[in-house]
């Protein structure tokens, strides 16, 4: 999990100062932790506590209202209801890397990241984004191979794993929707040949650069862990209450945390 949170916080610059480059500061002046991390740390929250996902979202959502949300989840967040809206849109997946970190077995794993998913991205394109991140991470975290997960992904998900970074990067552009931004964030994950270097080809693409850099720092982290230096850094930008979840979740869950 702390892997989407670097991910998110090394992103968040970017987002809005787009580039076409694996060679940028990792940390500008002005990073910061975004809707990303305080949606996956609510995660964490729920599982950590065994409570619904929906209660620790609206929860974490409200107390930091002003972390970056999308119009319709920010609106959906202060309404008087709760359902969900039918969104395709990769929030689904940008949140899930927890569920990937703590349960036990692929049917789990999916049947909880289809939760989290529905939650309020109950469209078929938000859940599977969800879903597939979480697969990604899981099969990650027990030594599966680059090649068994971008197998596994295709064959699930029918997402197309086969394109090259090299033939995506020209054309590509900010999109917001797991279909067209999950594909893209686990590629930068198996063309990478370390957890910066994965970070780094997600933002190169010049798109959501924090939520991609969040989906793919989930399952890099579990396919090579985090570099100390990124670790230590990651931390100075969490409110206590983030960190000490963080903690609590990486000692449960995270072998040789």
């Amino acid at each position: 999990m702390l892997g989407a949170i670097a991910g998110d916080i090394i992103g968040s610059w970017y987002e809005f100062h787009p580039i076409k480059t694996t060679i940028f500061e990792l940390f500008p002046p002005k990073s910061t932790f975004t809707d990303d991390t305080t949606l996956s740390i609510a995660m964490a929250k729920a599982i950590l506590e065994d409570q619904p996902y929906l209660d620790h979202v609206i929860d974490f959502g409200l107390r930091y209202l002003e972390v970056g949300y999308g119009s319709f989840f920010k609106q959906w967040l202060q309404g008087k209801t709760h359902q969900p809206y039918n969104s395709w849109g990769n929030g689904s997946a940008m949140r899930v890397s927890a569920i990937g970190w703590a349960f036990e077995t692929e049917e789990q794993t999916l049947e909880e990241a289809h939760k989290s998913a529905m939650i309020t991205h109950n469209h078929p394109e938000g859940i599977k984004g969800a879903k597939a991140t979480a697969l990604a991470i899981f099969m990650a975290r027990n030594q599966a191979t680059k090649e068994a997960i971008r197998s596994r992904i295709s064959d699930e998900f029918g997402y197309d794993l086969t394109r090259t970074l090299e033939s995506i990067r020209p054309t590509y552009r900010f999109e917001v929707s797991c279909q067209k931004s999950v594909p893209e964030s686990l590629i930068c994950f198996l063309e990478s040949t370390s957890y910066e270097t994965c970070i780094r080809n997600c933002i190169s693409l010049g798109g959501d650069a924090d939520t991609m850099a969040a989906i793919a720092g989930g399952v890099a982290e579990a396919y090579y862990g985090i570099p100390s230096e990124i670790e230590t850094k990651v931390y100075d930008y969490l409110p206590q209450e983030f960190r000490e979840i963080v903690q609590a979740f990486r000692g449960r869950f995270v072998r040789g945390f």
